[in-house]
């Protein structure tokens, strides 16, 4: 029994979202009368929500480092601005646009990584200056007008959905569910049975079946939900390879080691043989990329390049990693944790929505969430030094 307390405390910040995930699902289930949860409108939140989960992932990066970056919607909306001149305007194919697109992402990125990690100016006042900068540039670009409408192809980024070659039925996605899940019990079998091996500090085997049943069923669930609709969505799959990434070099590559210290502690890490400027360098490089990746969904989402797309992009972003339970002061964050922390925020966005809620309550009660969970991080750090 004080395994698992243990365990659980150790990893509260990562389970108490999730259980705070699903408790405020089955809330705003129980408020819209059974609407939230409905397969239109699970499609319509994870396609409402990619672009700022694109974000997060980011983001976490940068927060890890104890940095934060102002600047990502401004960003996310002069990219989409450039798209729609190549690929409205000019008529360029959407393949040769989306790399150009990219590619300016990494030198926007490069260029406030490059007076935040070489010449030591602050990242407030780096990505500040940026959120004002491409904000500007962008109504420059367009001219203040919207640019409209994008190929066909291009729009499929953000609204297609995987071609089931099983006919109507959507057995695809139950099949993908299946297999997703047989994948999660091997990799959680094995990682378990490499900790045994080592003496680690595991579950016990009631409790560890029993958390592989949970999954399992969701999985499950959620694979059913979206084959009652048109199946699993582009924009899905997109998200889940960028989690799958970038998990795995967070978790298991040295780049991600080298993240985590600087963001623990600086000079320790540049003791240690980090290469902290190059870090926080290549850092914003990543976040440049995926802003501009985000503006690109957000674009084809709906179908037009605008003045005032990436409106608070950034807040939602940062607010996103700070609810997954990335600590304020850099060093602390997952990947999933920054998903769920959007996933928390997109359901509660939604739910508000669904039941009426006006604008004003809906900010209110989001910035209420933000100030809480940072509010804990700083009493669990409090608490154990």
């Amino acid at each position: 029994m004080q395994t698992v307390v243990n365990l659980f405390k150790n990893n509260f910040r990562q389970y108490g979202m999730i259980i705070a995930l699903v408790l405020i699902s089955l809330l705003f289930q129980i408020l819209s009368d059974g609407t939230l949860l409905k397969p239109l409108n699970v499609t319509n939140l994870i396609l409402q929500n990619s672009y700022i989960l694109i974000l997060a992932v980011g983001m976490l990066l940068v927060i890890i480092t104890g940095c934060i970056d102002l600047s990502v919607g401004s960003v996310a909306a002069f990219v989409g601005a450039i798209s729609g001149v190549m690929m409205v305007t000019h008529h360029m194919p959407f393949s040769v646009s989306v790399i150009v697109c990219l590619l300016i992402g990494a030198l926007v990125g490069a260029w406030q990584g490059f007076w935040v990690a070489y010449v030591k100016i602050p990242s407030f006042i780096v990505t500040l200056a940026g959120m004002l900068l491409f904000r500007g540039l962008t109504m420059i670009v367009l001219s203040g007008m919207s640019l409209a409408p994008y190929p066909k192809m291009f729009q499929k980024i953000s609204s297609g959905f995987l071609a089931d070659p099983l006919g109507d039925s959507h057995l695809l996605t139950i099949l993908i569910g299946v297999a997703l899940s047989v994948v999660y019990i091997w990799l959680e079998w094995r990682n378990r049975k490499s900790k045994l091996q080592y003496r680690f500090e595991v579950i016990p085997g009631g409790l560890f079946a029993a958390k592989l049943a949970a999954v399992v069923v969701v999985i499950l669930l959620f694979a059913y939900v979206l084959a009652q609709y048109e199946g699993i969505p582009n924009i899905l799959i997109l998200l889940s390879i960028l989690v799958i990434i970038y998990s795995f070099v967070m978790n298991k590559m040295v780049m991600g080691r080298h993240i985590y210290a600087l963001g623990g502690n600086e000079k320790a890490a540049k003791l240690s043989g980090v290469k902290t400027q190059r870090v926080t360098f290549w850092v914003f490089v990543n976040m440049g990329v995926l802003a501009a990746l985000s503006g690109l969904v957000f674009a084809a989402r709906l179908n037009a390049a605008t003045p005032k797309a990436g409106t608070n992009f950034e807040l939602d972003a940062i607010a996103a990693c700070f609810i997954g339970g990335a600590s304020a002061t850099g060093g602390v964050g997952t990947v999933m944790g920054a998903i769920i922390g959007g996933l928390v925020m997109g359901v509660m966005n939604n739910g508000m929505s669904l039941i009426g809620l006006g604008i004003d309550w809906q900010q209110g009660i989001k910035g209420m969430v933000l100030l809480l969970a940072v509010g804990f991080d700083i009493y669990n750090k409090s608490k154990s030094s």
